[in-house]
């Protein structure tokens, strides 16, 4: 095999279900399970308070923004359903990769949902915190400002209200963060830049998570169910008792700012989405993995989409979309109505939600670590599993500090969109791995994608999409005036942010070209063009910041991982 060749060497299935006799995982989870952990994933965060700032920028047509995401997280979730039923092991997109594309895709799809899991858990236990140091005060217990903040929010924050104080505002004028960072700096203990500040309720709630995680899958089930039903129950709740204060007017105009005015929000609402995934993490401790995976990837995506439109359709309906740019949607429409008391209800509802996506992620992460361990292209520490509780433990662990350490002292806001680029990522190449998958890799018995002959569907939705484009943006117009300059189109800072839509556009071609000359099938074709649209839509820093992270992982693999792959060397 050459050099070049041997960078592709793909996994045989017969290899993995060899492995999957061999687990020492427990087989524990069914489909109701599984499906919790599905909603538990995805109900989080994104129906809590993201959705606010989405609705406040596209108005009532966010609702079909949730739609259309939906969809593409629906043939990406068809996609994983196809691989979690033929691939019996833990692992998830990435040991997906290895079967269809080989193993340098499947490391750097491995180390892309490193990141993703990583910085994902890592805003939702700072905004975890967030809501649980908002929810004592309601009781009036008040947490020290320098107890429940990173450093570096702190000291940004001191620095601009120190320099805003000193034109002559007030401590009473400043907004409630920036007074919120200055005393946590002031009040902090020590001297100088050494400030002891650190966000100890993000790290209480990691530790309690991982210690959960740790001791079995059978005591994350009960928790993880637990957290669902009483969640699933307040978010129905509130549906019911927000009905009777609709009024339909606030629904006209219904997309306010036009389609880009909805597309703003496209980063949040997947954001909301992301979980369906990290139940394929756990296939080696699902029962009937063949039947009970493809069923809980659909249900949980069904139910969370059903929920989400209704809960936008609630919320916009209540009050103006104009008024809900806010960081707690739900709370502030009763509190806008005079119903203050659900405010605390769902205040408690969101820390309960946010512990479930943590939950799952803090699951999910160290079986991607375990997976690539076996390969080899990780440590070996990372893949031993607990003799009494039957879990990645060490992976577990390191997962729990990778998580902890930077909750504790750092502010990852600005880099949190890094977790749907990555999770995109992951969904591209899940559906580039369908279309590859031949008769050969399928197991008998196993859930695959309906097929539907793409070769005239594809071209021509591509060709109706660009002519739409054109049309509605007169992008074409534009374009040849900014050429005609001479200058403005082909400046750098100009032309940077057009490359994301570039990249689809020229993938979007060959797709379907590919389409056209080899048949390919609708659904993973319009899967994998539907999410690197959305990919296209974060924009050009967070592409940088994602091609960066996986420069430094190839760096990795090439210095250690390939030449310790276990595939390499014939033992697997």
């Amino acid at each position: 095999m050459s050099t070049f060749q041997s960078l592709f060497r793909r996994k045989p299935l017969a290899s993995l279900q060899l492995q999957e006799s061999q687990t020492g995982l427990q087989k524990a989870l069914n489909v109701r399970d599984l499906t919790a952990f599905g909603i538990a994933a995805i109900i989080g965060a994104g129906i809590f308070s993201t959705i606010g700032n989405a609705a406040a920028n596209g108005g009532p047509a966010i609702t079909l923004l949730f739609i259309f995401t939906a969809v593409a997280c629906g043939f990406s979730a068809l996609c994983y359903a196809q691989f979690a039923s033929t691939v019996p092991v833990s692992g998830s997109a990435y040991t997906y990769a290895y079967v269809a594309f080989g193993e340098l895709i499947a490391w750097i799809i491995g180390w892309d949902l490193l990141l993703e899991y990583a910085i994902g858990n890592i805003a939702v236990a700072i905004s975890w915190s967030d809501y649980f140091t908002g929810f004592l005060q309601g009781f009036g217990i008040h947490f020290p400002a320098y107890l429940s903040m990173d450093y570096l929010s702190a000291h940004r924050g001191f620095q601009e209200a120190s320099g805003l104080m000193a034109n002559g505002a007030t401590m009473e004028t400043l907004p409630s963060n920036l007074r919120e960072s200055y005393l946590a700096w002031s009040n902090a203990p020590g001297a100088g830049a050494l400030k002891l500040i650190a966000d100890i309720p993000a790290l209480i709630i990691v530790f309690l998570i991982t210690l959960l995680v740790y001791i079995g899958i059978r005591e994350t089930r009960r928790a993880s169910n637990l957290m669902v039903g009483l969640k699933l129950s307040v978010v129905t709740a509130v549906i019911i008792i927000g009905a009777f204060y609709i009024h339909p007017s606030n629904w006209s105009p219904f997309s306010p700012n036009g389609f880009g005015g909805v597309m703003k929000g496209v980063a949040a609402v997947f954001f909301a989405y992301i979980g369906f995934d990290a139940i394929s993490t756990t296939t080696e401790e699902c029962q009937d993995p063949k039947r009970d995976m493809p069923r809980a990837i659909v249900y949980s995506l069904i139910i969370c989409t059903i929920l989400y439109v209704i809960i936008a359709l609630t919320l916009t309906g209540m009050v103006s979309y104009k008024e809900l740019g806010v960081g707690d949607p739900l709370a502030f429409v009763f509190q806008r109505i005079g119903l203050h008391w659900i405010g605390g209800v769902i205040a408690f509802t969101a820390l309960i939600a946010m512990a479930g996506v943590l939950l799952v992620f803090q699951l999910g992460q160290p079986r991607i670590w375990m997976s690539m361990s076996r390969d080899g292209l990780l440590p070996g520490a990372f893949a031993r599993i607990h003799p009494r509780f039957q879990t990645p433990s060490f992976a577990t662990v390191v997962t729990g500090f990778v998580v902890a350490v930077p909750a504790l002292f750092m502010n990852l806001t600005e880099v949190t969109d890094l977790t749907s680029i990555g999770t995109l990522f992951a969904f591209v190449v899940v559906c580039g791995g369908v279309l590859l998958m031949d008769k050969t890799q399928q197991v008998q018995g196993a859930y695959t994608v309906p097929y539907i002959n793409g070769r005239y569907i594809v071209p021509l939705l591509l060709a109706g999409i660009l002519v739409y484009t054109l049309l509605e943006e007169n992008a074409a117009w534009s374009a040849f005036l900014e050429w005609g300059t001479g200058h403005s189109f082909f400046e750098w800072g100009r032309f940077q942010h057009k490359i994301p839509y570039l990249i689809f556009g020229l993938t979007a071609l060959s797709v379907g070209v590919l389409s056209f000359r080899f048949q390919l099938s609708l659904i993973p074709v319009l899967g994998l063009l539907s999410c690197l649209y959305l990919m296209s839509e974060l924009g050009y820093t967070n592409w940088l910041r994602f091609v960066i992270w996986l420069v430094i992982g190839l760096a990795i693999y090439f210095s250690y991982s390939r030449a310790n792959s276990k595939l390499a060397a014939g033992k697997s």
